[in-house]
Parts: structure tokens; C-alpha cells; sequence
């Protein structure tokens, strides 16, 4: 079945029903880690074009005062906060506590008072602080950035919408270590989950909703 057919098909079956963002976004900066970057790192995906257009949309976010919180794997030497998926994950090592690895790539580091969580597991929700925060600032809508997008994007997207959020995708923005992982994993967040967004799109929307502020 070509891919035009496999979106006919979910969309007879009634998925991808469109999400309408709301007033209060917030943008998330998942794992964006030098451990995806660096040579030589297990984890290396090759997905420096997602950096750079990450980087971009988080510049455009700062200027329009969207909110951006930041996520960060850690785990004690040893990985004993990270239970059985630590174990199932060999490479998960690069983010013990005192790995280079772990640090923020640059240009993406957080800036003094922005929100850093740091987490053990795939979502960026599980076992964290963020729904609370999110609660905090009555965010309605997460601007998902970040890696991968089998792995920690796609579980804090389906934990996003559980939590009554509209999850939006930057399709630009997000990376995998495989092209073929990457595309099924969109298909599927837009199925189900998710609105993938452009970002071009990503940005008029701050933009607008900058200039109703105004």
C-alpha cells in the first residue's frame, strides 16, 4: 500500500481528526543532548540539520515570549534510577551523572530562567515535575522539539494529549537515527496523537498570537 493509500485509509477510518492550538503555548526542548551529536557517541543520529532548525524556532519562541522548557536525561553511576529501561538500552550509559555527553548542544542550551527537567525515562511527564509547571502558567498547548522522535518525542506526545494538551509536532525540529523510524513515527503521531506542524507555520502562530497580545 503507497503512503497516499495508508492516509486514505486512517482517514476513512476517522483518525487524524485536525487539533485546534491554543492561546497559551509552550515550547519543549527534548534530550537535545551532545550525546546525539558527537562523534564517536553511541547514541549519534546524524541529525545536525534538526539542531540547527531547532535552534531557529527557539530563537523565535525567546523573541515572542513563548515559554521553553527544556528536558535533560541523568542517572545515577550505574543507572539505579533507571530500572528495566536502563537496562534494555545499553547506550543510556552516556547519561550518567558527570558524562559530557549529557550536557545541552550547543546553541541549545537553556537560559537563565527557563525550565530544565530532568528525567530518567521517555516522557518528559513520567516520574517529572512538567504537568505541574505546565499547570502553573495554564499552558494549553506543547511545541514539541527534540530527539528522537521514536523514542522520548513520541512518548511525551501521547503523555501530552492524556493530559488534556494539544501536541504540536515540529516536523523540522524533530530527528531520528533512521529516516524510515522518523517518517513512520509522523504518520503515526499525526494518526493518533498528534498535529505535525511546520516551521514556518510553527512560528506565524507565536507570531499571531503575539500580535492579538499587542
Amino acid at each position: 500500500m503507497s503512503v497516499v493509500d495508508q492516509a486514505a485509509d486512517y482517514a476513512a477510518a476517522g483518525f487524524g481528526q485536525g487539533l485546534v492550538p491554543g492561546a497559551r503555548p509552550a515550547v519543549l526542548m527534548i534530550d537535545f543532548a551532545r550525546a546525539y551529536f558527537a562523534a564517536g557517541s553511541p547514541l549519534y543520529a546524524g541529525v545536525e540539520a534538526v539542531r540547527d532548525a531547532a535552534a531557529q524556532l527557539l530563537a523565535a519562541a525567546r523573541r515572542l515570549d513563548v515559554p521553553v522548557i527544556h528536558t535533560r536525561v541523568e542517572y545515577d553511576p550505574g543507572g539505579g534510577n533507571g530500572g528495566v529501561f536502563y537496562r534494555k538500552i545499553a547506550a543510556l550509559r552516556v547519561f550518567d551523572r558527570g558524562s559530557p555527553l549529557g550536557d545541552f548542544e550547543p546553541p541549545l542550551q537553556p537560559l537563565a530562567g527557563e525550565t530544565v527537567i530532568t528525567k530518567q525515562f521517555p516522557s518528559a511527564f513520567f516520574g517529572t515535575e512538567l504537568d505541574a509547571v505546565l499547570q502553573s502558567q495554564r499552558i494549553d498547548t506543547l511545541v514539541i522539539c527534540g530527539l528522537s522522535t521514536s523514542g522520548c518525542v513520541r512518548a511525551s506526545a501521547v503523555d501530552a494529549i492524556c493530559c488534556g494538551y494539544v501536541p504540536l509536532v515540529v516536523r523540522e525540529c524533530v530527528g531520528d537515527r533512521l529516516a524510515s523510524v522518523h517518517e513512520a513515527n509522523l504518520f503515526d503521531l499525526a494518526a493518533k496523537t498528534a498535529e505535525i506542524i511546520g516551521m514556518a507555520e510553527t512560528i506565524a502562530y507565536f507570531e499571531g498570537l503575539a500580535a492579538r497580545k499587542a
